[in-house]
């Protein structure tokens, strides 16, 4: 355990940002997966997804390349 008073602070700062990093993975992942069971409005669900995978791409919890690549794996998905 850290013993400097800054060191305590950034220990706090890394549990909260590791919870809302956490909360963003699996929520883009949870929307790619529910994107294939949908049966109604596909293009509204596939409208979130785009979302949550730009979310997580902004926060920089995945690549830029791989956000493309997962929105046109979703895009084709839909259009099937």
């Amino acid at each position: 355990m850290p013993i400097i008073k800054s060191a305590k602070k950034k220990l706090k700062q890394d549990k909260k940002r590791e919870i809302q990093n956490k909360k963003y993975l699996i929520s883009y992942k949870k929307a790619v997966k529910n994107l294939s069971k949908t049966t109604k409005n596909k293009k509204i669900a596939l409208k979130s997804v785009y979302s949550l995978i730009d979310k997580a791409a902004k926060k920089k919890l995945i690549k830029k390349q791989k956000a493309a690549r997962l929105k046109s794996r979703a895009a084709k998905l839909v259009n099937k």
